[in-house]
């Protein structure tokens, strides 16, 4: 118990000296320790990595999750050491739905077929989503959290034990400062017998004010070097982070590709069915054939994927009909196409369109497959294919 309220006087005494030495250091009482450059320089790093990481683990949360209930019940499950319940994306939930909206409207009807298609490409699409985020999680949010609650607090802890040390070296140096300043002033007051032992005090205080600042400086150097050797650290930390954003766009770049393909696969099937439904109707140009996926990395396809171009609205078949029977035969190389959309011309090789209107059509050579030369009376320039719908 007598150890234990030393120890507790000891570390009082302390406390008490850093904070007055603090306060006067606020006030400009006091002289303090600078750092060198290259040291500011390492803390200002350390800071601005930390600041941008935490940001960047917040965002990439809310773009993972959205809804901040469901983030807030996964931050509680893990403080807890619990595994977080497994959660139904909203791809999946919009798949049930349709899928029981199928079963109930009638699933052989071209309404509940078509609900069926759909329902299974979005099953997909959540079960893409769920994939996704689970690889980013491992690969990209594990990482950043492990340097924020593992490396950032051993930087921020040793941190504060520098400033500790550079207190307690200050406050040395003031001490010594006025130990010295005594023991002049005692010097210059005449050797008398009552005033030898008060001067043997003042001499043997500012030796061990001079002891005590030596062990304060050692202690100092020490604690810098360490607080140097961690801030440098920072630089593998970039490093780490770097390979772990490149794990992050590759699986983010996967799931676009998967959900490219499913939504393409959809409404092939979509199409398809359509025409069945709708004969004679147009459901858009021919895909263009994509590019082949790379050997060495499978989903930079995504980059260059071609883009599908919209559906056409589809014409009453009675309408259709009529245009038909208004249409002289077309000749060879050209075809007669009604526009489905007003377009307003870009430039003069463009020529400008308002819907259901009839022109002729045709393509050159080497021509862009979106793009016709399209005719009208003595007009012609340049149309876009996804506002025509071909007739003959």
């Amino acid at each position: 118990m007598d150890f234990n309220m030393k120890k507790l006087a000891s570390d009082a005494g302390i406390f008490f000296t850093r904070a007055v030495q603090f306060t006067e250091e606020k006030f400009g009482q006091a002289e303090k320790t600078e750092l060198d450059a290259h040291f500011e320089n390492l803390l200002a790093r350390a800071d601005s990595t930390k600041n941008w990481t935490e940001r960047i683990l917040r965002q990439t949360e809310v773009l993972l999750q959205p809804n901040p209930s469901a983030r807030v019940e996964e931050f509680l499950y893990e403080k807890l050491d619990r595994k977080v319940p497994s959660r139904v994306t909203n791809g999946e939930l919009l798949a049930q739905y349709m899928a029981e909206a199928a079963s109930e409207l009638g699933p052989t009807t071209p309404y509940g077929t078509t609900l069926v298609k759909v329902s299974e490409a979005e099953k997909r699409l959540g079960a893409a989503e769920r994939d996704f985020i689970h690889a980013a999680s491992v690969s990209f949010l594990t990482p950043l959290r492990n340097f924020l609650e593992g490396d950032w607090k051993t930087i921020s802890k040793e941190r504060r034990l520098l400033q500790n040390r550079r207190l307690d070296l200050d406050a040395c140096k003031a001490r010594l400062k006025k130990a010295k300043a005594a023991e002049a002033k005692a010097s210059t007051v005449p050797d008398f017998q009552e005033t030898r032992p008060r001067n043997y005090i003042l001499s043997a205080s500012a030796s061990a004010a001079e002891q005590e600042l030596r062990v304060a400086q050692t202690e100092f150097d020490r604690q810098a070097e360490v607080t140097r050797l961690l801030l440098e650290g920072i630089s593998s930390t970039h490093v780490n982070h770097l390979r772990c954003l490149h794990e992050f766009v590759k699986s983010q770049t996967t799931y676009y590709a998967q959900c490219y393909r499913h939504m393409l696969d959809l409404q092939k099937q979509l199409g398809s069915a359509q025409g069945a439904i709708f004969p004679g109707t147009f459901v858009g140009t021919p895909e263009p054939a994509s590019p082949p996926l790379s050997s060495t990395s499978p989903t930079t396809a995504a980059a260059t994927m071609p883009v599908v171009p919209a559906v056409a609205s589809l014409a009453p078949p009675g309408e259709a009909a009529l245009c038909l029977e208004e249409v002289a035969p077309s000749t060879s190389g050209t075809r007669k196409a009604r526009v489905l959309y007003d377009y307003e011309a870009a430039d003069s090789s463009e020529l400008a369109l308002l819907a259901d209107e009839l022109i002729t059509v045709y393509s050159l050579p080497g021509m862009d497959p979106d793009w016709l030369i399209g005719e009208r009376g003595n007009k012609k320039g340049k149309v876009p294919v996804t506002y025509l719908e071909l007739l003959s």
